[in-house]
């Protein structure tokens, strides 16, 4: 950070490359769209959910912002290849990595399989794992990596195992990340949210009880926004947060402070 930089400035990524692992919908998406709004140049990638990619691309043309989407399995090496390709084509350098990837199924303990364990695990915390050690070449210093976490992993929610585990195991990996990164100048971070509400909820068990709960229990007394969580990751992308490094920055409304 420069001493005496302007407040602008400091939240500025302009004309820095940013890959958002996961960046084409949900809060994913939101991330990507304000890492563009704040001056970088964005790609989401995806694997599913064409039509999300392409609504995606036609609001950046027509927002004048640089981003756009590629699709690529990251739990493949093939996926993972054709991205690091990809992505040195757009980008001299990366300066943003952003891994918004997850999946998990909702299911009571005892119903859960082994398969559905390690599917989760592959996406959540082994693509993480090697998409941050393929990227980390490229990224000189100055450079950030935010991985997306959840309650889940430091509160027993009902029907979250397998996510909750995986999302802890993608945390501490990245605590050790920052350890081993810093040296080189590349900072890494967790990004928290509370619940919000996103199309993922559209599949989930007594929905809209539970995101009533959830409002209720935020002494906010209402759920955060997609927006609210896109800012919070630009500040940790940004030069403001140049001494954060390691941390787990957690946007619930205050809701984890009550229980």
């Amino acid at each position: 950070m420069t001493p005496g930089a302007d407040v602008g400035d400091l939240f500025s990524l302009k004309a820095r490359g940013a890959l958002v692992v996961g960046g084409t919908r949900g809060i994913g998406r939101a991330i990507a769209w304000r890492l563009a709004k704040g001056g970088a140049r964005v790609v989401a990638n995806y694997v599913r959910e064409q039509a999300s990619a392409a609504s995606l691309d036609q609001e950046a043309v027509q927002a004048g912002v640089a981003l756009e989407t590629f699709r690529a399995d990251v739990t493949s090496s093939t996926g993972i290849n054709s991205l690091v390709e990809f992505v040195a084509g757009r980008f001299e350098r990366l300066s943003i990595l952003v891994y918004a990837a997850a999946s998990g199924v909702h299911r009571p303990f005892d119903q859960l399989t082994v398969r559905q364990l390690e599917w989760t695990f592959h996406l959540n915390v082994r693509a993480f794992f090697e998409v941050v050690q393929r990227f980390t070449s490229r990224m000189q210093t100055g450079s950030t990596i935010v991985a997306l976490s959840s309650e889940g992993a430091v509160h027993a929610i009902p029907q979250y195992s397998l996510v909750g585990a995986s999302k802890g195991a993608l945390g501490s990996m990245a605590r050790h990340m920052a350890a081993e990164l810093a040296p080189r100048g590349i900072r890494v971070n967790i990004l928290s949210p509370g619940t919000v509400l996103t199309e993922a909820w559209k599949v989930l068990p007594d929905a809209e009880r539970r995101l009533a709960d959830a409002a209720k229990r935020s002494p906010l007394g209402r759920l955060n926004t997609l927006e609210e969580v896109a800012w919070a990751a630009q500040f940790l992308c940004s030069d403001a947060a140049s001494g954060i490094n390691g941390h787990t920055l957690v946007v619930d409304g205050g809701a984890r402070i009550v229980g």
